[in-house]
C-alpha cells in the first residue's frame, strides 16, 4: 500500500524531483566521495515531512528500532548492507553482541530486535542478546506475540570487554539503545568496537548539533543541484536554559520561534505557498516523540498551562528538558485511508535498505505523529528506494521513493558529521 498526496503537486517539489532524476550519476558520484571521506554510522533512520513544495528531514535516529516494519522483500538488502558494515570495521568479525532498550514489554520492539537478529545472521555472524536490566541474571526466554522468540542474557565485563558467561566473546557490540538514561559503567572503555559510538546516545547527542551538520551538507548538496537548500532543509534554532515548571527562559524561546516564523513567512511568501507556517518545539535531546509541541504564533509558549509544561518539561527515562529546538514545521500532505502519514527511511552503512510510512489517524497534517497510535506494520513500502525509473514521471512511486532515499542519505551523511565533531 503506497500513499497518495492530496495536493496535485505542480510546484516545487516536482521541479525538485525531476532534477534529481535527471542528475542521478552527479548525485551518486558526490555520495561515492562523501563515503570515501567519512565514516557512516552503523545504521540510520530518518524521518522526513512532504509538504508537496518542501521535502525535508525532520528527524535522524542512530539507533532505529522499526525493522520489523521493513518489507521482506528487501531483508535481502539489510543483510548485504550489513555485511559491507562488519567489513569495515570489524571483518574478522565472527560475533555480535546486541544491546537492546529495556523495553521487555514492548512486543512492537522486540520484533525489531529479532528482526535485527535475524539480518546479523544472515550477514554470517553469531548474535547473542546482552540485557541491562539487573533482573536479567540468567538466559531468559521472551515469546513474542508473532510466534517469535528472544533469549535475553545477562552481560559480562571482564576487563575491557564485554561477553556472556559461557566464553562467548564478540568482536563488535551493537547498541540498539539510545542511552537516554546514560552511559552504563559496563559500556565504557571497551576495547571492543562499539556501534554506534556511546556519544551517539541522547546522554551527549543534541539535535540541534546533527541539524547545524545537516545545514552543511544541505547546502553542499543544493549548491551541485543548483536549488535553493530551503527546499531539502528546515529552518532551526535552539534556546538554552529552558525550565518548564520555573517558567524560566520563556522570552528566549518566544524570540526563537518568532525568528523562525518570520524566515518562514519569507519563504512562503516567495513560492506562494498559502498554508500558515508553524514551528515544532522539541527537547534538543531524546524520542519516542516526548517533549513535542506545534506552534504558530510565539505567544503560544509564553502562555503555557500546566499540563502542556509537564508536558515538555520530561521525556524519556525522566530525562530533564533544558536544551529547546525550534524547528521550521513542515506539513506533511501524505495521508493513508485518511489518515495522516509520514515516510521513513532505513539505512544500514550507506545503503538504503528500505522503509515504511508512520501513520496516525488522530493527528494533523502539521503535529507530530510519533505518538501513542501511531501505526506501521501494513505500511511498508512496496519498492526500494534504490531505484529510480527514467521511463516514469518524477512523482510516480519508484522515483518518489528515490528521492525519499536521496535526502535520507544527506541526513544519514550529516549524522557522520556530526559524530566526527563530538568526537574530537
Amino acid at each position: 500500500m503506497v500513499p497518495h498526496l492530496t495536493t496535485a503537486l505542480k510546484g516545487p517539489l516536482l521541479e525538485l524531483e525531476q532534477r534529481i532524476l535527471n542528475e542521478q550519476p552527479t548525485i551518486e558520484r558526490w555520495f561515492r566521495t562523501k563515503w570515501l571521506e567519512h565514516t557512516i554510522p552503523f545504521y540510520t533512520s530518518v524521518d522526513l515531512r512532504n509538504s508537496g513544495f518542501k521535502l525535508a528531514p525532520v528527524d535522524t535516529n542512530l539507533f532505529p528500532g522499526g525493522f520489523n516494519n521493513l518489507n521482506p522483500v528487501f531483508w535481502p538488502l539489510c543483510v548485504q548492507a550489513a555485511q559491507s558494515a562488519i567489513e569495515k570495521i570489524c571483518p574478522e568479525a565472527r560475533g555480535v553482541l546486541l544491546i537492546p532498550e529495556n523495553h521487555t514489554r514492548n512486543q512492537f520492539y522486540l520484533q525489531n530486535v529479532l528482526q535485527l537478529t535475524q539480518i546479523l545472521r544472515g550477514a554470517g555472524l553469531k548474535v547473542r542478546i546482552g540485557s541491562l536490566l539487573p533482573e536479567i541474571t540468567q538466559p531468559t526466554a521472551v515469546q513474542l506475540a508473532n510466534g517469535g522468540s528472544l533469549t535475553l542474557e545477562p552481560i559480562l565485563r571482564k576487563g575491557n570487554r564485554l561477553g556472556l558467561e559461557d566464553g562467548f566473546d564478540p568482536c563488535v557490540v551493537l547498541l540498539n539503545n539510545d542511552l537516554s538514561a546514560g552511559v552504563p559503567d559496563i559500556l565504557k572503555n571497551l576495547e571492543q568496537n562499539v556501534l554506534p559510538p556511546i556519544e551517539a546516545g541522547w546522554t551527549t547527542r543534541r539535535k540541534s548539533q546533527h541539524f547545524a551538520a545537516y545545514d552543511q551538507v544541505a547546502g553542499e548538496f543544493a549548491k551541485l543541484l543548483n536549488i535553493d537548500p530551503w527546499l531539502i532543509n528546515p529552518y532551526f534554532a535552539m534556546c538554552g536554559e529552558v525550565d518548564f515548571h520555573a517558567r524560566t527562559g520563556e522570552e528566549c524561546l518566544a524570540l526563537q520561534v518568532d525568528t523562525v516564523l518570520q524566515q518562514m513567512r519569507t519563504k512562503y511568501t516567495e513560492y506562494g505557498v498559502k498554508e500558515e507556517p508553524f514551528v515544532i518545539v522539541k527537547a534538543d535531546a531524546g524520542t519516542y516523540g516526548m517533549g513535542i509541541m506545534t506552534v504558530k504564533d510565539a505567544s503560544e509558549v509564553r502562555d503555557l498551562n500546566r499540563k502542556q509544561r509537564n508536558k515538555m518539561a520530561v521525556v524519556k527515562e525522566g530525562l530533564s528538558v533544558s536544551d529547546v529546538l525550534v524547528q521550521e514545521g513542515v506539513y506533511t500532505f501524505e495521508t493513508i485511508n485518511e489518515a495522516v502519514a509520514e515516510p521513513v527511511i532505513y539505512m544500514i552503512d550507506h545503503f538504503v535498505v528500505g522503509g515504511f510510512y508512520r501513520v496516525h489517524t488522530e493527528r494533523g497534517i502539521d503535529e507530530n505523529l510519533n505518538a501513542p497510535g501511531m501505526s506501521f506494520v501494513p505500511l511498508a513500502f512496496e519498492n526500494c528506494c534504490t531505484y529510480p525509473d527514467a521511463n516514469c514521471e518524477p512523482d510516480d512511486v519508484p522515483n518518489r521513493f528515490y528521492a525519499y532515499g536521496v535526502v535520507g542519505r544527506l541526513a544519514m551523511l550529516a549524522a557522520a558529521l556530526e559524530l566526527e565533531g563530538m568526537q574530537q
